[in-house]
């Protein structure tokens, strides 16, 4: 499917909101996130990023084969992003 900009515009929509469930998740699981430094919270969202695309993909696929429950694909994206960043941190304080 070609991209539109109202597909591309929809696409952003839906990556922002992602992003903002998956650090208000971060922040509720992980309180020890409010001690990290600067270069720990540049390592948690870095590692969260590189999870983006196959996340997404999975959410998108998710929710086309079960429309119903596609706010149940969209939690299990946001918690999957917030895990990455919660391993990243933990790693970090090896």
């Amino acid at each position: 499917m070609a991209d539109t900009p109202h597909r591309t515009d929809s696409l952003d929509t839906l990556g922002h909101k992602l992003g903002e469930a998956a650090l208000t998740l971060l922040v509720r699981l992980y309180p020890q996130v409010r001690q990290a430094s600067n270069a720990q919270l540049d390592a948690a969202c870095a590692a969260m990023r590189a999870q983006v695309g196959p996340v997404l993909d999975e959410l998108l696929t998710e929710a086309r084969e079960a429309p119903t429950v596609a706010h149940v694909a969209f939690q299990s994206a946001a918690l999957s992003l917030a895990q990455a960043g919660i391993q990243a941190l933990k790693d970090s304080r090896k």
